[in-house]
């Protein structure tokens, strides 16, 4: 019995870390994030102390549209086994729920680029979007190495 108690005991010990683990790894993407984006868009201290506010709130706000109907989305196609075994009517249920969650976030961008237009020059806005996807590419490409190293 205590032979299975430390098992489960370790086991746990072990599941927890790595929850923290991915939960630092998150940290320190936003962080290096910021950092990257406050370099690329050379913000005045006043500029900043209004932007940043307004984009963390918008970055959570993305978040928890895509996570919410992924998560939903994920669970029926594991219920049904695969991609595959997915009836005709849960697809297109799927594909109605895929269109209604980009036309959420396209509406949240909206909102998002005509509060930071108040206080942001546009070019500034425009560097923002670029600078965006310029830091996606370079962690995936990080990312990628990494896991082709591990291989």
């Amino acid at each position: 019995m205590k032979k299975y108690l430390f098992i489960l005991t370790l086991f746990l010990t072990a599941f927890y870390s790595l929850g923290q683990t991915h939960q630092e790894s998150r940290k320190k993407i936003k962080a290096l994030k910021i950092a990257y984006l406050t370099e690329q868009l050379n913000l005045t201290s006043s500029e900043a102390e209004k932007f940043w506010p307004i984009y963390n709130l918008h970055e959570e706000k993305l978040n928890l549209l895509r996570n919410k109907d992924r998560l939903e989305i994920r669970k029926k196609i594991k219920e049904a086994g695969s991609l595959d075994n997915l009836k005709e009517a849960e697809a297109k249920k799927f594909v109605l729920l895929k269109i209604s969650l980009d036309k959420k976030m396209l509406l949240e961008k909206e909102d998002f680029f005509s509060k930071i237009s108040k206080f942001l020059p546009y070019n500034k806005i425009l560097k923002l979007h670029i600078s965006e996807r310029d830091f996606a590419r370079k962690l995936m490409k990080k990312y990628g190495k990494g896991r082709k190293n591990e291989e």
